[in-house]
């Protein structure tokens, strides 16, 4: 421990305020408890604090010095529909629910931060804390920005840190570009004629359509995109009879794409539509194709990559913060955020590798928790970087 260190002091409270939140896991949008707990921790704390923006959100504002210039940190407060299969003595007391991607990590460190701000002069200028609920499928983002967070309270940048299983421990990761991909889902309705399955001349066959759908839809990625430019197609579910003599009327396939390349989506679009429907047509049935655009790619801008990066340095030292890596297929809403602001970055903080089941996601995850120190550094180091004290 360094002496005098604020930060090594507060760590296993922090901790302990994660384990709390990991116990009693909530869904995107029914963050109650834990918008209640974060909301009086920062009441505690000495800021402002507001929970009618949107849904469960809980935002909260700090100002010091004279300057002008605002900035935002977001962390997450949903967790997953998983059942938790990691042995820990503070395990989740809800079945079928579970912090399985570390945002009870994530909101740990940015109240960890702001206890620290509020305590500090070392900044001039707004931190605004976001909170926000339904990171996971839901957009909690996008509503946000919809109910007016940006414009109730503006920004000039905007950041978000993330642990990332498989990235070397504690090294900070930020790249100017894309750091997260954008996500689209289909799902599509082949349909034609039940029949017998003894007696498949009377009737058409959805299924057969479907399983050349999965197969000729390949083509997508190593065909049809230029392959400089990354895609991904995956198809994740086929649903449909429930007979093993009986070939059903209806089938469904559902999937997603992920690109980095925005404009890829209405290419996606058309071209699962035109083999979809040539695949129905092969076995005189029809296809319906239901496409959702999801969450737009992370990409960060270079002035905020280049503060962020800084930061990390400041950090963890300019040789443990990498700004060129392979960025990631995984989709993140802090995108919505971020085209809001319009400048700021998205920061990864490795947790090292990690076993079969226990990454992001996995039923076993284990949120790291050496990595918390520095994460609440790195808060504390962007906003010294954005807002220097004395408004230089």
């Amino acid at each position: 421990m360094r002496k005098n260190d604020e930060v090594a002091a507060i760590v296993p409270e922090v901790i302990g305020w994660r384990q709390a939140i990991h116990a009693n896991p909530e869904l995107g949008f029914a963050e109650h408890e834990t918008a209640a707990f974060v909301a009086a921790k920062l009441k505690e704390f000495g800021l402002a604090v507001y929970t009618d923006v949107s849904a469960t959100a809980v935002v909260a504002t700090l100002t010091k010095g004279r300057g002008g210039k605002a900035i935002a940190l977001r962390a997450e407060l949903d967790a997953l529909p998983i059942e938790e299969a990691a042995n820990v003595a503070y395990a989740s007391r809800k079945e079928g629910v579970m912090h399985a991607c570390g945002h009870d990590g994530h909101t740990a460190m940015l109240l960890g931060a702001a206890k620290l701000l509020a305590e500090s002069d070392s900044f001039d200028g707004t931190v605004v804390f976001v909170f926000q609920p339904a990171e996971e499928v839901l957009g909690g983002g996008k509503k946000m920005i919809g109910d007016g967070l940006l414009k109730r309270f503006p920004v000039d940048q905007v950041f978000a840190v993330h642990n990332w299983p498989g990235f070397p421990e504690g090294q900070i990761g930020v790249r100017a570009g894309p750091q997260m991909a954008a996500v689209d889902d289909f799902e599509i309705s082949f349909r034609g004629s039940g029949c017998h399955a003894a007696m498949p001349h009377l009737g058409d066959d959805p299924l057969l359509a479907a399983a050349s759908f999965v197969t000729a839809i390949q083509r997508l990625v190593s065909r049809s995109v230029d392959p400089l430019s990354p895609a991904v197609l995956s198809v994740t579910q086929i649903h449909g009879g429930r007979f093993n003599n009986f070939v059903p009327g209806e089938v469904k396939v559902e999937g997603t794409c992920r690109f980095y390349d925005r404009a890829l989506s209405e290419h996606c679009a058309a071209e699962i539509e035109r083999v979809a429907t040539s695949c129905a047509a092969m076995q005189g049935a029809s296809a319906e194709l239901a496409y959702k655009r999801g969450y737009p790619p992370v990409v960060n801008p270079a002035n905020g990559a280049a503060l962020a990066a800084l930061a990390g340095a400041d950090t963890v030292g300019a040789g443990h913060v990498a700004t060129e890596f392979q960025p990631s297929m995984g989709c993140e809403d802090f995108a919505f955020l971020l085209q809001g602001v319009g400048d700021g970055a998205y920061v990864w903080i490795g947790a090292g590798d990690v076993g079969p089941g226990a990454g992001l996601h996995g039923d076993r995850f284990v949120f790291n928790d050496t990595i918390i120190p520095i994460g609440i550094r790195f808060f504390l180091n962007v906003v010294r970087r954005a807002l220097p004290a004395g408004g230089k």
